[in-house]
């Protein structure tokens, strides 16, 4: 009986990760409650706290789910490149840069969905440190795309071709209806793997 109860338990803290993961993406960790995302799990609200100290202690936890499936996005991509560091910024850029990626930021990219909300929270928020911690893992798979010897040359270029990702999907979304949206794509689309890319 422990047992059963125990992988019922298991099965619902995981149902109640991937609905935060996903929701928190989708309208920001202040635009979604407790209940809403227990529903979505299809639990009921009293059992949050079976599973979580607190929303806070959640949103930490989905952060870092999220950065998770994004890093391992990121590293199938780079493997099919076999080494070759212009394809496997190709493999990165092209489905990241997308009208489908702007559109569904509950399955995308962490570290564009997210900013925002997590630079509006305090210091010591356990979301900042997941959130770190996942761009770092980003960072450092981009690196993997730099032709450069020098280890602080690689991981400099690496941060600049993370901020272009991050930042234009981050503004295509937030003037998504206007042609701005779909020229911030296209421009650092053809700025990072040229007009032929």
């Amino acid at each position: 009986m422990a047992r059963a109860s125990r992988e019922q338990s298991d099965k619902n803290r995981e149902a109640i990760e991937q609905a935060s993961s996903r929701l928190f993406r989708e309208r920001g960790l202040n635009g979604v409650s407790v209940a809403e995302l227990m529903a979505d799990a299809g639990l009921t609200h009293g059992g949050f706290y079976g599973h979580f100290a607190s929303k806070d202690a959640l949103a930490a936890q989905a952060c870092k789910r999220a950065f998770e499936e994004s890093n391992t996005r990121w590293e199938r991509r780079l493997a099919r490149a076999e080494g070759d560091r212009k394809a496997m910024l190709a493999n990165l850029v092209e489905p990241y840069l997308t009208a489908a990626h702007r559109a569904n930021p509950g399955v995308g990219c962490a570290a564009s969905a997210l900013a925002v909300d997590v630079a509006r929270e305090p210091a010591g928020k356990p979301v900042r440190q997941a959130y770190v911690e996942g761009l770092r893992t980003m960072v450092d798979g981009m690196a993997q795309t730099v032709d450069a010897d020098d280890p602080q040359e690689r991981h400099d270029e690496a941060l600049v071709r993370m901020a272009l990702l991050v930042g234009a999907l981050t503004l295509a979304r937030a003037t998504d209806g206007d042609a701005l949206s779909d020229d911030m794509l296209n421009a650092v689309r053809t700025r990072l793997l040229g007009s032929t890319g």
